[in-house]
Protein backbone atom coordinates (compact mmCIF):
# COMPACT_ATOMS: atom_id res chain seq x y z
CA UNK A 1 0.00 0.00 0.00
CA UNK A 2 1.37 3.37 -1.20
CA UNK A 3 1.92 6.43 1.55
CA UNK A 4 0.16 9.68 1.38
CA UNK A 5 1.34 12.83 1.51
CA UNK A 6 0.71 14.78 4.32
CA UNK A 7 -1.57 17.65 4.03
CA UNK A 8 -0.02 21.15 4.58
CA UNK A 9 -2.81 21.90 7.45
CA UNK A 10 -1.46 19.57 9.55
CA UNK A 11 0.24 21.79 12.65
CA UNK A 12 -0.05 21.00 16.45
CA UNK A 13 -3.18 20.49 18.00
CA UNK A 14 -4.49 22.45 21.15
CA UNK A 15 -3.16 20.83 24.64
CA UNK A 16 -7.09 20.08 25.10
CA UNK A 17 -7.01 18.28 21.86
CA UNK A 18 -4.28 16.32 22.46
CA UNK A 19 -5.11 15.40 26.07
CA UNK A 20 -8.65 14.00 24.93
CA UNK A 21 -6.82 12.20 22.00
CA UNK A 22 -4.37 10.61 24.64
CA UNK A 23 -7.55 8.96 26.30
CA UNK A 24 -8.31 6.99 23.13
CA UNK A 25 -4.37 6.20 22.21
CA UNK A 26 -4.78 4.53 25.79
CA UNK A 27 -7.60 2.55 24.67
CA UNK A 28 -5.62 1.71 21.93
CA UNK A 29 -2.42 1.06 23.57
CA UNK A 30 -4.00 -1.77 25.80
CA UNK A 31 -5.83 -3.33 22.08
CA UNK A 32 -2.94 -4.14 20.39
CA UNK A 33 -0.55 -5.20 23.00
CA UNK A 34 0.54 -6.21 26.36
CA UNK A 35 2.52 -3.41 26.95
CA UNK A 36 5.60 -2.90 29.43
CA UNK A 37 7.06 0.68 30.21
CA UNK A 38 10.21 1.03 31.73
CA UNK A 39 11.92 4.24 33.71
CA UNK A 40 8.93 6.65 33.70
CA UNK A 41 10.66 8.18 36.95
CA UNK A 42 13.22 9.80 34.53
CA UNK A 43 10.41 11.57 32.38
CA UNK A 44 10.30 15.39 33.31
CA UNK A 45 6.75 16.15 35.44
CA UNK A 46 6.69 19.68 34.20
CA UNK A 47 9.36 20.55 32.12
CA UNK A 48 10.08 20.37 28.27
CA UNK A 49 12.42 18.42 26.71
CA UNK A 50 13.42 16.69 23.44
CA UNK A 51 12.38 12.88 23.26
CA UNK A 52 14.59 10.95 20.96
CA UNK A 53 13.32 7.42 20.40
CA UNK A 54 13.96 4.75 17.66
CA UNK A 55 11.35 3.98 14.71
CA UNK A 56 10.74 0.40 13.95
CA UNK A 57 7.00 0.80 13.51
CA UNK A 58 3.73 2.81 12.31
CA UNK A 59 2.36 2.60 15.92
CA UNK A 60 5.31 4.00 18.03
CA UNK A 61 4.06 7.90 18.05
CA UNK A 62 0.87 6.14 19.53
CA UNK A 63 3.00 3.99 22.41
CA UNK A 64 4.81 6.77 23.09
CA UNK A 65 2.06 9.16 23.96
CA UNK A 66 0.56 6.01 25.95
CA UNK A 67 3.81 5.84 28.03
CA UNK A 68 4.61 9.45 28.31
CA UNK A 69 1.68 10.53 29.60
CA UNK A 70 1.85 14.05 28.71
CA UNK A 71 1.37 16.06 24.85
CA UNK A 72 3.98 15.36 22.18
CA UNK A 73 4.22 17.51 19.85
CA UNK A 74 6.08 15.00 17.16
CA UNK A 75 7.52 16.00 14.25
CA UNK A 76 6.94 14.57 10.73
CA UNK A 77 8.77 14.34 7.56
CA UNK A 78 6.06 15.54 5.23
CA UNK A 79 7.77 13.96 2.43
CA UNK A 80 7.73 10.68 3.53
CA UNK A 81 3.91 10.56 4.01
CA UNK A 82 1.98 7.76 5.84
CA UNK A 83 0.13 4.73 5.05
CA UNK A 84 -3.67 5.90 4.58
CA UNK A 85 -4.89 4.12 7.78
CA UNK A 86 -2.84 6.04 10.04
CA UNK A 87 -3.51 9.39 8.50
CA UNK A 88 -6.56 10.59 11.12
CA UNK A 89 -3.41 10.34 13.63
CA UNK A 90 -1.95 13.35 12.53
CA UNK A 91 -4.86 15.08 10.99
CA UNK A 92 -6.32 14.83 14.85
CA UNK A 93 -3.27 14.97 17.25
CA UNK A 94 -1.33 17.18 15.05
CA UNK A 95 2.47 17.52 14.02
CA UNK A 96 4.88 19.37 13.34
CA UNK A 97 5.86 19.08 8.97
CA UNK A 98 9.70 19.50 7.96
CA UNK A 99 11.25 18.60 4.96
CA UNK A 100 13.65 15.66 4.54
CA UNK A 101 16.69 17.02 3.74
CA UNK A 102 16.64 20.49 5.69
CA UNK A 103 15.79 22.36 9.15
CA UNK A 104 13.52 24.97 7.75
CA UNK A 105 12.59 28.08 9.71
CA UNK A 106 8.84 27.29 10.08
CA UNK A 107 9.81 23.61 11.76
CA UNK A 108 12.07 25.82 14.35
CA UNK A 109 9.95 28.12 15.37
CA UNK A 110 7.11 25.88 15.97
CA UNK A 111 9.18 23.86 17.84
CA UNK A 112 10.49 26.40 19.77
CA UNK A 113 6.75 27.26 20.55
CA UNK A 114 6.30 23.73 21.86
CA UNK A 115 8.95 24.23 23.93
CA UNK A 116 8.07 27.20 24.74
CA UNK A 117 4.60 26.11 25.75
CA UNK A 118 6.28 23.40 28.54
CA UNK A 119 5.21 20.51 26.25
CA UNK A 120 7.31 17.68 24.84
CA UNK A 121 8.85 18.14 21.19
CA UNK A 122 8.97 14.31 19.73
CA UNK A 123 11.83 13.34 17.31
CA UNK A 124 12.56 10.22 15.23
CA UNK A 125 16.30 11.03 14.99
CA UNK A 126 17.12 8.35 12.21
CA UNK A 127 14.70 10.43 9.97
CA UNK A 128 11.62 8.10 9.70
CA UNK A 129 11.44 3.96 9.55
CA UNK A 130 14.46 3.58 8.28
CA UNK A 131 15.41 -0.47 9.35
CA UNK A 132 14.79 -2.94 11.83
CA UNK A 133 17.77 -2.08 13.67
CA UNK A 134 19.43 1.02 14.61
CA UNK A 135 20.95 3.66 11.90
CA UNK A 136 23.10 6.82 12.07
CA UNK A 137 21.02 9.65 13.80
CA UNK A 138 20.02 12.88 11.03
CA UNK A 139 21.32 15.89 13.80
CA UNK A 140 18.12 17.58 13.79
CA UNK A 141 17.17 16.32 17.29
CA UNK A 142 20.76 17.43 19.04
CA UNK A 143 20.54 20.81 17.18
CA UNK A 144 16.86 21.72 18.65
CA UNK A 145 17.62 20.79 22.04
CA UNK A 146 20.64 23.01 22.02
CA UNK A 147 18.63 25.63 20.67
CA UNK A 148 15.82 25.37 22.95
CA UNK A 149 18.36 24.75 25.89
CA UNK A 150 16.31 21.95 27.28
CA UNK A 151 17.37 18.13 28.05
CA UNK A 152 17.03 15.05 25.75
CA UNK A 153 15.25 12.06 26.92
CA UNK A 154 16.16 9.00 24.98
CA UNK A 155 13.45 6.23 24.58
CA UNK A 156 13.22 3.32 22.88
CA UNK A 157 9.96 1.26 21.93
CA UNK A 158 9.92 -2.68 19.99
CA UNK A 159 6.98 -5.02 19.50
CA UNK A 160 4.97 -3.46 17.44
CA UNK A 161 6.09 -3.97 13.82
CA UNK A 162 3.71 -6.52 13.34
CA UNK A 163 1.15 -5.41 15.81
CA UNK A 164 -1.54 -4.42 13.03
CA UNK A 165 -1.26 -8.10 11.49
CA UNK A 166 -1.30 -9.60 15.36
CA UNK A 167 -4.66 -7.75 15.60
CA UNK A 168 -6.81 -9.21 12.92
CA UNK A 169 -4.99 -12.81 14.27
CA UNK A 170 -6.44 -12.07 17.47
CA UNK A 171 -3.40 -11.99 18.86
CA UNK A 172 -1.50 -9.09 21.29
CA UNK A 173 1.96 -8.02 20.61
CA UNK A 174 4.59 -8.15 22.95
CA UNK A 175 5.33 -4.48 23.30
CA UNK A 176 8.46 -2.95 25.55
CA UNK A 177 8.86 0.98 25.86
CA UNK A 178 12.16 2.00 27.94
CA UNK A 179 12.95 5.44 29.45
CA UNK A 180 16.46 6.43 29.64
CA UNK A 181 17.75 8.87 31.48
CA UNK A 182 17.61 12.59 30.29
CA UNK A 183 21.02 14.23 29.35
CA UNK A 184 21.84 17.72 28.52
CA UNK A 185 21.32 20.56 27.77
CA UNK A 186 23.94 20.29 24.67
CA UNK A 187 25.70 23.39 23.96
CA UNK A 188 26.77 23.65 20.31
CA UNK A 189 29.42 26.55 20.06
CA UNK A 190 32.46 27.42 17.86
CA UNK A 191 33.08 27.75 14.09
CA UNK A 192 30.99 25.98 11.81
CA UNK A 193 33.72 22.88 11.86
CA UNK A 194 33.43 22.50 15.84
CA UNK A 195 29.44 23.01 15.86
CA UNK A 196 28.96 20.03 12.80
CA UNK A 197 31.78 18.15 14.39
CA UNK A 198 29.81 18.35 18.07
CA UNK A 199 26.48 17.37 16.44
CA UNK A 200 28.29 14.72 14.66
CA UNK A 201 29.43 13.44 17.61
CA UNK A 202 26.42 14.36 20.33
CA UNK A 203 24.15 12.28 17.76
CA UNK A 204 25.87 9.32 18.02
CA UNK A 205 25.63 9.44 21.72
CA UNK A 206 21.88 10.21 21.58
CA UNK A 207 21.80 7.13 19.59
CA UNK A 208 24.45 5.03 21.88
CA UNK A 209 21.51 5.84 24.56
CA UNK A 210 18.98 4.75 22.57
CA UNK A 211 20.76 1.38 21.93
CA UNK A 212 21.30 1.02 25.83
CA UNK A 213 17.53 1.21 25.83
CA UNK A 214 17.20 -2.09 23.67
CA UNK A 215 18.51 -5.53 23.32
CA UNK A 216 21.76 -6.17 21.68
CA UNK A 217 20.12 -7.72 18.63
CA UNK A 218 18.37 -4.61 17.73
CA UNK A 219 21.91 -2.52 18.44
CA UNK A 220 22.61 -2.04 14.70
CA UNK A 221 25.17 0.38 13.33
CA UNK A 222 26.08 0.57 17.03
CA UNK A 223 26.88 -3.08 17.76
CA UNK A 224 29.90 -3.18 19.87
CA UNK A 225 29.77 0.65 21.10
CA UNK A 226 31.40 0.53 24.33
CA UNK A 227 29.50 3.30 25.67
CA UNK A 228 26.07 1.61 25.59
CA UNK A 229 27.43 -0.79 28.72
CA UNK A 230 27.71 2.68 30.49
CA UNK A 231 24.23 3.81 29.72
CA UNK A 232 22.95 0.93 31.02
CA UNK A 233 24.30 1.13 33.99
CA UNK A 234 23.42 4.72 34.57
CA UNK A 235 19.44 3.94 33.55
CA UNK A 236 19.42 1.27 36.68
CA UNK A 237 17.28 -1.17 35.16
CA UNK A 238 17.73 -4.54 33.11
CA UNK A 239 16.52 -4.84 28.99
CA UNK A 240 13.89 -7.62 29.00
Amino acid sequence: MENTRLPKSIKPRPYWVQYLSAYIVFLLGICIGKIRVQGRWNIPKEDSAVLASNHFAYFDPFLLVYAVHRPIDFIMQKELGIQPFFLFAPMIYGAILTDRNKVGPSMVKQSMRTIKNGKILGIFPEGGITSPVLTEAKPGAIYLASLAKVKILPVSVRGASNAWENIFRGVRSRIRINIGKPFGPVDIKGSKEEKLKKLETTSGELMCRIAALLPAEKHGEFSGDLRIAVYQKENGFEII
